[in-house]
């Protein structure tokens, strides 16, 4: 009977109508959740008997659609580690930081990330950003596929000191400074152990356009000298002619610190024919320039992303180093994937198999830095779809009351 037919199908409708009210209540209460992707109602019909004489209601479903390959607005945040995709892909997360622990491997657009305790990233949902470590040595990621990814960890990292070998000085002497007079240069210079150390230079004049040069630790911290620091300048233009090579060499020993060395530096005062070394002109003395190439030992001062997704970390003494590749992963369908808590999402027979590449590859879109996506949630439209939902709903709940009544009126004719 048709009536009853009637009963059932605004039944089914008002079952789609509050599902789909479910889904606008979802994207509302995510309207400034980082990455969310909104979801709608899609309706189809139930046919069970439909002829040139004789119809039979069926009623609708609704199914949900959640759009993840929808980009939202990028908005700039404070925090270097706030990280957003522009383009397609998706970090790639852990729900532990080491796969022993077991833990599902995710994929989520949510990129608000923070150091924890151990120094690794991790998101407000606790997901741990996933990357491939970078070689040292050859600046490339240690891998290509997902098995090889690693939580990305940024806690204890330090660089090795690199002793110093080298010297560089640009000065003036004064070509009328008396015989026996002296001016004095400080340089730093660091160990092998990372210490820094200054060495004490003093030119002292012993004739016309002829000084001497010697070398001490005004700090007491170790032992200094330099070998034949005899130096001769032109008398026509001020330059250096001796040593011929600008070069003197500083020997080191006796570090109070028990470094090791070095045992020896090169002092380049540059070549006779340059006027950028050591020079020797009258009226003024300068320090133009002096540096050492050592490198003292570094903590971590912070980190950086770069566009291409390499995680830099920046130590406190001016060094960078690459140590990590974010990776990020496409599906063959996307928007198949399963929604997970946190705002990720795990792959499903619908998606396909993740395919994992670096950041600007394989038609993956790039990282943006100090960045955050915005929920793809649009509230007027969402108000919109209510006002419908509900006189949908209205809509349906008078077909009951009318097919209710008619029903009354076949009973009252049995009567």
């Amino acid at each position: 009977m048709s009536i009853y037919g009637a009963m059932v199908s605004s039944i089914t409708g008002l079952q789609a109508q509050s599902q789909a009210l479910g889904m606008i209540s979802d994207n509302l209460s995510n309207v400034n959740t980082v990455g969310y992707k909104g979801s709608h109602a899609r309706f189809s019909t139930l046919v069970t008997e439909i002829t040139t004489s004789r119809y039979s209601p069926g009623g609708v479903r609704s199914s949900p659609f959640t759009s993840v390959d929808r980009q939202g607005v990028i908005q700039s945040s404070s925090s270097v580690t706030d990280l957003a995709v522009s383009g397609n892909g998706m970090f790639v997360v852990r729900e532990t930081a080491d796969p022993a622990a077991g833990g599902e491997t995710l994929y989520t657009r949510a990129g608000s990330f923070r150091r924890d305790a151990d120094g690794n990233l991790v998101n407000t949902a606790g997901l741990f950003l996933q990357g491939w470590p970078i070689d040292a040595v050859t600046g490339q990621p240690i891998g290509n596929n997902i098995s090889q990814l690693e939580t990305i960890s940024v806690g204890n990292l330090s660089t090795t000191a690199l002793p110093s070998t080298q010297i560089d000085l640009s000065a003036n002497l004064d070509a009328n400074t008396a015989v026996g007079d002296t001016y004095s240069i400080d340089t730093a210079m660091v160990d092998s152990l990372g210490a820094n150390h200054v060495i004490r230079l003093t030119y002292t004049k012993t004739a016309a356009n002829a000084w001497t040069v010697a070398a001490s630790a005004p700090n007491a911290d170790m032992t200094v000298s330099i070998a034949a620091g005899a130096l001769t300048f032109d008398p026509n233009n001020g330059t250096l002619l001796t040593p011929a090579s600008g070069q003197l060499t500083i020997t080191t020993s006796a570090y109070t610190n028990g470094a090791g060395g070095p045992a020896s530096l090169v002092l380049d005062m540059a070549a006779s024919t340059s006027s950028s070394g050591l020079t020797q002109y009258a009226g003024y003395n300068e320090i133009k320039s002096v540096n050492s190439d050592g490198i003292p030992t570094g903590s971590l001062s912070g980190i950086a992303v770069s566009d291409a997704g390499v995680v830099i970390a920046l130590f406190d003494n001016g060094q960078t180093r690459d140590i990590y590749q974010i990776a990020l992963a496409d599906h063959p369908n996307v928007n198949g994937l399963e929604a997970r808590d946190g705002n990720a999402y795990a792959t499903s027979g619908l998606s396909g198999d993740p395919v994992v590449n670096i950041p600007l590859t394989g038609g993956t879109g790039n990282i943006v830095s100090a960045a955050l996506e915005a929920s793809t949630v649009d509230i007027a439209e969402e108000f919109t779809n209510m006002i419908i939902t509900q006189r949908a709903y209205s809509a349906n709940t008078k077909v009951i009351t009318t097919a209710d009544e008619m029903l009354d009126e076949t009973i009252r004719m049995k009567r």
